[in-house]
């Protein structure tokens, strides 16, 4: 299921995002005060009308002050209310037609509330960074904010010259008059709403390796007094990089950021081309290295192939899970399968009410979920054999690149390269609760 094919609302978050248009590019000039939290801004949204004509039309958008809204260029009547910017252009847009749509909007960013607590922008103590998987997009930006719905964005920020600003994509101007400083960011890859990423704080800026001919920038931004722990703990990287082209494919984007906030973070936050850790994940003895190797892996799965709705969202973190296994065995720790093992023990003593293909909103970033998605690409893996898995990893990532996704369109792909029919492999693990036993491993894959 390439591109974007999907009509639907996310059943788990119907009040997000609008399937009757899609967005094909954001452009964001923002301007941020830290010391008050003041954020300005205006967006140019490009958009086509789906295959009905838009008499009205909504944008999710936080509790801001709205100064303006057009509709290729025409004042639109509008409403702003619990989180939705309401859209009835002066004339209904016919189906399939192209449009713009204009916003200013500012006021003093808070995160989204939800289930897991405060999502989007997050004031730090010096600065702010964004962290919106699922739904916190909105708490910055006005967005079509549904996963399948993938733009291009042209992000740029003005704050004062102290501070660093990190984009996804690549840095095309940093231009500094009087006191304030304008970054300028270009992310050409279709990118989710919720992995628009961003930060602002008082980083050095360090490069990760050579990448030589053809390799893939990798760069870091990191509070001054952490660089000597950061350069222990992300000193592998660029081979986790090396390992999972050869693994999953080309690296999808055109380069890779990491950002280390100057505080604490209760879990890394993947976004488009950047991952942003907390300064607790950086103790100079490489204690948080799988998750390092997580949040790269999450550039091929989750990113760059991207899920349809949040139905599916063990097909990003199963295998983000299993990357980690993966960079363990392939380093000299642990095999895939002693992983395994330890998390198949790991989940049989805790309840077994989780529906892996469709967890439910209550239960999608459960642990379980994550370590039952690395299980059952173990299971693939056991079934199909080193050569046929790996080609199939590679394969989905590269038919699939800058697409949308399905547990339905994954399993056929899957079945492909099976001797023997899957089907009751992936009923078991995918679509019945019940823990399945350990899968014994083939003759390509290290025993524990």
């Amino acid at each position: 299921m390439n591109g974007q094919k999907t009509a639907v609302s996310d059943p788990y978050f119907p009040a997000n995002g609008d399937p009757r248009y899609r967005v094909h590019r954001y452009e964001l000039a923002l301007e941020y005060r830290p010391g008050p939290n003041r954020l300005a801004g205006t967006a140019r949204l490009s958009a086509i009308a789906g295959r009905a004509p838009l008499t009205e039309f909504h944008l999710n958008l936080a509790d801001f002050k709205i100064g303006r809204v057009l509709v290729n260029g025409r004042a639109p009547h509008y409403s702003h209310r619990g989180g939705k910017l309401r859209i009835r252009p002066p004339k209904p847009l016919p189906a399939g037609a192209a449009f713009t749509v204009d916003v200013h909007w500012a006021g003093n960013p808070t995160p989204v509330r939800s289930p897991w607590g405060g999502l989007g922008w997050e004031e730090l103590t010096d600065g702010a960074l964004v962290a919106s998987q699922p739904v916190g997009a909105p708490s910055w930006y006005p967005c079509n904010d549904r996963p399948a719905d993938k733009a291009s964005y042209h992000i740029s920020v003005n704050t004062p010259s102290a501070y660093t600003v990190v984009a996804g994509g690549r840095l095309l101007t940093r231009t500094t008059r009087a006191s304030t400083t304008t970054w300028v960011y270009e992310q050409p890859a279709p990118t989710s709403t919720y992995l628009v990423g961003l930060s602002i704080g008082m980083y050095q800026t360090v490069l990760l390796g050579d990448p030589g001919l053809g390799g893939v920038p990798q760069s870091a931004h990191v509070p001054a007094h952490l660089l000597p722990r950061f350069s222990r703990d992300f000193a592998r990287q660029p081979a986790m990089m090396q390992l999972f082209e050869e693994l999953f494919g080309p690296y999808p984007f055109g380069e890779y950021a990491v950002v280390v906030a100057d505080e604490e973070l209760d879990v890394p936050v993947e976004a488009q081309g950047l991952s942003l850790f907390g300064a607790n994940h950086v103790d100079g003895v490489r204690g948080s290295e799988r998750l390092i190797a997580h949040e790269l892996a999450h550039q091929w799965f989750g990113n760059s192939v991207t899920i349809a709705d949040w139905r599916h969202i063990w097909l990003n973190e199963g295998f983000a899970k299993y990357a980690e296994w993966l960079w363990s065995e392939r380093s000299g720790g642990r095999t895939a399968h002693e992983l395994a093992a330890a998390a198949h023990r790991l989940l049989s003593g805790q309840p077994q009410d989780l529906l892996l293909a469709d967890p439910g909103r209550k239960l999608m970033f459960d642990d379980r979920l994550y370590q039952r998605g690395g299980l059952a690409v173990h299971a693939i893996r056991c079934a199909l054999g080193d050569g046929p898995f790996f080609r199939m990893l590679r394969e989905w990532g590269t038919v699939h690149r800058h697409g949308v996704v399905t547990t339905a369109g994954f399993t056929a792909h899957a079945s492909h390269y099976a001797l023997e029919p899957l089907d009751d492999l992936f009923r078991a693990w995918l679509f019945e609760p019940s823990l399945p036993p350990l899968p014994a491993p083939g003759p390509s894959v290290p025993p524990a």
